[in-house]
């Protein structure tokens, strides 16, 4: 197997179970629907709210965001380059930790943090699931593992 594909095979291969599936599908459709939300409600959840979290260039930003949150949701859910498209989201989420939820943990106290952080905690942990196991074997990284090992 060329260096290439040794390369593009580490990146695909996956779990051999479905068990990903569920776990594709979560990820996936909340952030492509948090995405989408972010160009149909700019003021409430796009530019708007990235205002009032003090970031500077906030509308840059904002769309930046949405633009990896959909694209990388539109990976992820067939399960096609599931690692990489984990990759941008993980960072979103630290962004948005970094931004939001350690503020809450300094000024309000751990169980308001506790109570505001749990979805994004959920969804950093499914997350570095995806990042360690891939996609699982119901999708595309799975079938384009096992062709190329076919191949050599």
């Amino acid at each position: 197997m060329s260096e290439k594909n040794n390369l593009l095979n580490r990146l695909l291969v996956t779990v051999h179970n479905n068990s990903a599936l569920l776990i594709r599908l979560t990820v996936g459709l909340i952030f492509l629907s948090e995405g989408i939300q972010k160009f149909l409600f700019p003021d409430a959840l796009g530019t708007g709210r990235f205002v009032r979290i003090g970031f500077s260039h906030a509308e840059f930003w904002a769309y930046l965001t949405a633009v990896f949150e959909t694209a990388s949701a539109l990976l992820i859910l067939p399960g096609l380059f599931t690692r990489i498209a984990s990759i941008p989201l993980l960072i979103i989420m630290i962004t948005a930790f970094v931004a939001t939820k350690w503020p809450i943990l300094m000024h309000e106290g751990f169980w308001t943090f506790a109570h505001e952080y749990r979805t994004d905690f959920a969804m950093t942990v499914l997350l570095i699931y995806l990042l360690l196991y891939g996609s699982g074997k119901i999708s595309i990284d799975y079938r384009l593992s096992k062709r190329l090992k076919q191949k050599s």
